[in-house]
């Protein structure tokens, strides 16, 4: 589980407080319960904060080109998908929502690996099945089980990557190390501060 050892290990990473602005805690009480609720008590909550500011830097009006939408970006026929066994998610345009579905769907993501990859790792995975597809990621641990690499470590699906078929590969392996940054980002910012729903 990533709890607060893994969250003090990545705010001791570098960090130049004037890289960026302060991002808004307006939705933080959502990553906070969806966490909890998807996730378990102590997992870091952060992380899928860190997602949220990837995916559309926290903005509930983001639309992508290809049609997915809000701060999680999830395309229409996923949130769909979730609805179904959740249907109390009503919009997917309302923040609550989009936020709890996208960490639900990142807890399915999570549960695929959950056998076979070290929790230490298995966050990359997870965000890396959220952007390209979980069997775009298994085709990944293919090739490098093929080439003789351990397929349960990143970096060497980061080496495969490139001979991957079908695979926008640039996109995700840029996405799991934004949220990275992210994440270092957020450690200095709204640390134990509860904030109410907006």
């Amino acid at each position: 589980m990533i709890t607060a050892s893994f969250a003090l290990a990545v705010s001791a990473l570098p960090y130049s407080a004037g890289a960026q602005r302060v991002p808004s805690d307006r939705y933080d009480a959502y990553f906070k319960k969806y966490t909890k609720r998807y996730f378990g008590i102590g997992f870091d909550w952060k992380l899928f904060k860190a997602q949220g500011m990837a995916e559309s830097g926290l903005s509930p009006t983001a639309k992508s080109w290809v049609g997915a939408r809000g701060i999680m970006q999830l395309m229409p026929s996923t949130y769909q998908a979730i609805r179904s066994h959740r249907p109390e998610m009503t919009a997917i345009d309302d923040p609550q929502w989009n936020i709890a579905a996208g960490i639900m769907h990142d807890r399915d993501m999570w549960q695929l690996w959950k056998d076979s990859v070290p929790d230490d790792d298995r966050w990359r995975f997870m965000f890396g099945g959220y952007n390209a597809g979980e069997v775009t990621i298994f085709r990944a641990q293919s090739v490098a089980r093929a080439s003789k690499l351990n397929e349960r470590t990143w970096p060497n699906i980061e080496s495969v990557a490139p001979t991957v078929p079908r695979w926008r590969y640039k996109e995700t392996l840029a996405y799991v190390h934004t949220i990275q940054e992210n994440r270092k980002k957020l450690a200095p910012f709204s640390a134990a501060r509860d904030s109410s729903p907006p």
